[in-house]
């Protein structure tokens, strides 16, 4: 039956024919959505608390600085464990963590020392959470299907990244306050442990590797040998470290574009809208060739895009701008997912996917840390022009020292 129904299955849809990993999207898509949302209140409330843009980057920080010292275990603990079980312990994290700000919020406390303590737990969870969403996908569809479900599960996650803040926005504004936010967020978490209960892995026998230094830096020894993932993935560290805008959208609703919270709720679903109709059209027409190209083209498109945002005055061309950011971003994303997934053996992915995460983590919750503190030296919009040259430059910078990564050709199995 699996095959007849893969047969009737249109290409661009054939990852669905496998049922776990339209569980997995469902759970990953409520997990996004929650923490996306959730996001919106924090932001919105601390900024409200103190009136300081870098304290909106301390808030990334808070988040990264966990996965930063956790990598190396929770990499080891995702190829040693069974991940759909890690992925379920992971999701009734978040949930736990947005019932915690739920109970500040609902005591009407006026500092942002529990909320950052509340943040650091969320960040700990992360450091699990994305290494083993990252392992996990390759055991749910086989590797000619992969990059299909890399662009559908792309783009379920950018749909989330639509709504997720869009929501977060409007409820905020509607219950005048993060409680209600965190409420739903807390609801949609549970919801993605409940799917994920539901999924059935099949997972390959994988070497028990004895505890040891060597076993937990094999990840290490592996991206630095493989030039084309560290080029990869170092790309997107710097380029979005330094071309990171989102931290700094509170302060554009507020002093710059004269908005309230359903205008930020807006700004900061227009990156999502563009990835997730770039994802789409991956799945559609996946690239044939030339990616490593593509790829870095898009990154300096990202930049070009992000100095657009930065000078903008008016909120309709700033929400094309970000939509403009998410779709030139996601053609990284997706490829650099690819890229990675299928040259890294299944008893290393977990440890492999935790150093990308760190490059991840590098270029999204300290690039937060970045855009903020820049933005308190320089002032807002100096520090986003500033970011997204200096995109321009590493885009310059990575395509002279990864040849590999300019060349790199087809995505796929036959790559």
């Amino acid at each position: 039956m699996a095959v007849v129904a893969e047969k009737l299955r249109p290409a661009g849809r054939i990852a669905f024919s496998h049922p776990n990993f339209g569980l997995f999207l469902i759970a990953r898509w409520f997990i996004v959505f929650a923490t996306e949302m959730q996001s919106i209140a924090v932001g919105w409330q601390v900024y409200d608390i103190t009136r300081r843009p870098l304290d909106l980057g301390l808030v990334g920080l808070a988040q990264f600085l966990p996965s930063f010292l956790l990598f190396l275990v929770s990499g080891h603990t995702t190829d040693r464990v069974n991940r759909r079980r890690l992925l379920m312990y992971c999701y009734i994290g978040f949930s736990v963590c947005s019932g915690l700000l739920l109970t500040i919020a609902l005591r009407g406390g006026h500092s942002v020392y529990p909320i950052y303590g509340v943040v650091v737990l969320i960040g700990i969870v992360r450091s699990f959470n994305g290494p083993v969403t990252r392992a996990i996908l390759p055991q749910l569809v086989p590797e000619e299907h992969f990059p299909n479900a890399v662009a559908w599960g792309s783009g379920a996650s950018q749909s989330a990244n639509i709504l997720g803040p869009a929501a977060g926005g409007l409820i905020y504004a509607a219950f005048r306050g993060p409680s209600a936010v965190y409420a739903a967020a807390m609801i949609a978490g549970l919801a993605a442990v409940a799917s994920t209960l539901r999924i059935k892995l099949v997972s390959k026998a994988r070497p028990r590797e004895p505890m040891s230094l060597k076993t937990v830096l094999a990840g290490v020894h592996y991206i630095r040998n493989h030039s084309l993932i560290l080029g990869s993935i170092s790309l997107d560290l710097f380029a979005v470290l330094l071309g990171g805008a989102v931290a700094l959208l509170p302060v554009y609703a507020r002093e710059i574009l004269k908005t309230g919270p359903w205008g930020l709720g807006l700004l900061r679903c227009a990156p999502g809208v563009g990835a997730a109709a770039m994802a789409i059209l991956l799945a559609h027409r996946p690239l044939k060739g030339r990616s490593g190209a593509i790829m870095l083209s898009c990154v300096g498109g990202f930049g070009v895009f992000t100095i657009l945002f930065g000078l903008s005055r008016n909120l309709a061309l700033s929400m094309v701008a970000l939509v403009l950011v998410g779709a030139t971003d996601m053609v990284s994303v997706f490829v650099r997912a690819v890229l990675v997934q299928m040259a890294t053996p299944d008893e290393m992915r977990g440890r492999v996917s935790a150093i990308e995460m760190i490059f991840i983590g590098g270029s999204n919750e300290l690039g937060q840390f970045e855009s903020g503190l820049t933005a308190a030296w320089f002032g807002t919009v100096p520090a986003v022009v500033l970011g997204g040259l200096g995109t321009l430059a590493v885009t310059v910078l990575w395509a002279w020292g990864f040849p590999e990564l300019r060349r790199a050709g087809q995505l796929g199995p036959e790559s």
